[in-house]
């Protein structure tokens, strides 16, 4: 791992001059992308970032074409696994060879081999690997997109939502839904590294990707006092019948944007006592605090313990599942593939084949958070799953 030193201040975006992304940077990127090819992973670099403005709010009567980026050829997801170890020193190369200043982001982004150089890892699900060094601060802005943290070091960095800043450790998720404002930076000492789950796929199939740089614009009804995700809803069963603060302008996203990693560990292992699910384990659900359903129409967020040794029946549905593995090691079996997996790797399980996991330790709980498209599958009325009983044969379950 390369050592990255603090920066005194922190730069912003708007700050840099022109053409700070010069045509040696670009050349080095573009070599490292080679080198990386056969990791499944792509290596960010500004000439791909998209740059589509919310034409509805403009003048133009005919939405612009998206920025240029990777043909999503007809294709079809295959289970990967993605191992830390593999891809944990390119994120620091990034780092070092591309900062903040001179582009969008620090970041790699997850392919599917399947997808044939698509920028997605399932139908309707993008992953990025982020990093920020001290001192990096990027410029507030919106989407339409939902957009997730899933935090993988152990402390450090912050994103500020709509006014609130959530500062990140590990195993916190933190939500940016669709039509919140928000920004990232780390004022810590040491790099802050996260995963970024986005629906983009989806709203780009749809055309419906718009962005907003335009914070210069956005009038706050106020600022959310520190905490203000878990003070207002992070009692559990009481939830607040008025808005102190405006959340964003989406549509049946959750107001809670801070769910703090220590909470759902707690959580899970108090639960250990319990028998759980036969197909997942001690199961639990990132819930929006309002409705009691998934966080985004599209995305449901969850977590699941492994107790020592177990191994869940298997497991079929027409949801797509990204996996990443929070503590311990074990294995996921899909469709007779073997994904062995331990800390920080991420996985992904697409729809419609067989899964068991596979907790490996003997004396060690595992915990694995999961993303899964399961609330849009429902909604176009998609959605069935099955199981095998302890004979084997398959379950009728939805």
């Amino acid at each position: 791992m390369s050592a990255i030193a603090a920066r005194p201040k922190a730069v912003h975006l708007k700050d840099r001059p022109s053409g700070a992304m010069t045509s040696e940077v670009l050349r080095q990127m573009e070599l490292l992308n080679e080198e990386v090819e056969h990791l499944n992973i792509w290596l960010r670099t500004r000439a791909n970032a998209a740059a589509q403005a919310p034409w509805h709010l403009t003048e133009s009567t005919v939405p612009p074409l998206a920025a240029a980026g990777a043909l999503d050829l007809p294709s079809r997801a295959v289970p990967y696994l993605w191992q830390w170890k593999l891809i944990e020193p390119y994120l620091y190369k990034v780092a070092e060879l591309c900062p903040l200043e001179e582009t969008d982001r620090q970041q790699l982004l997850l392919t599917n081999p399947g997808f044939k150089g698509a920028l997605k890892i399932a139908n309707s699900i993008r992953v990025a690997i982020s990093i920020y060094r001290p001192g990096d601060l990027a410029p507030t802005h919106m989407h339409t997109p939902n957009a997730s943290r899933t935090i993988l070091s152990d402390k450090g960095g912050y994103s500020e939502v709509e006014g609130e800043k959530c500062p990140a450790a590990r195993g916190d998720l933190i939500l940016t839904p669709n039509g919140t404002w928000h920004g990232h930076g780390n004022d810590d000492d040491t790099p802050v590294i996260w995963m970024d789950v986005l629906d983009w796929p989806l709203l780009e199939m749809l055309d419906l990707i718009w962005i907003r740089q335009d914070s210069a614009n956005w009038k706050m009804g106020g600022r959310p006092v520190a905490g203000f995700s878990t003070l207002a809803y992070g009692s559990g069963g009481l939830v607040p019948r008025f808005q102190p603060f405006p959340r964003g302008t989406g549509k049946n996203v959750s107001p809670q944007f801070h769910y703090r990693g220590a909470d759902v560990a707690k959580t899970l292992h108090d639960l250990g006592g319990a028998s759980g699910d036969p197909y997942e384990g001690i199961h639990i659900e990132f819930a929006n605090p309002l409705s009691g359903g998934p966080v985004f129409p599209t995305l449901s967020y969850r977590a699941q313990l492994l107790k020592p040794g177990e191994s869940t029946q298997a497991f079929r549905h027409t949801a797509s599942n990204v996996y990443t593995v929070m503590e311990g090691e074990g294995v996921t079996e899909v469709n007779g593939m073997r994904l062995e997996w331990r800390r920080n790797d991420v996985f992904v399980v697409p729809n419609n084949m067989w899964r068991r996991h596979i907790n490996s330790s003997a004396s060690r709980d595992a915990i694995l958070y999961c993303v899964t498209d399961q609330p849009l599958i429902e909604k176009i009325g998609q959605y069935c799953a099955q199981g095998r009983g302890p004979d084997g044969k398959a379950i009728e379950l939805a």
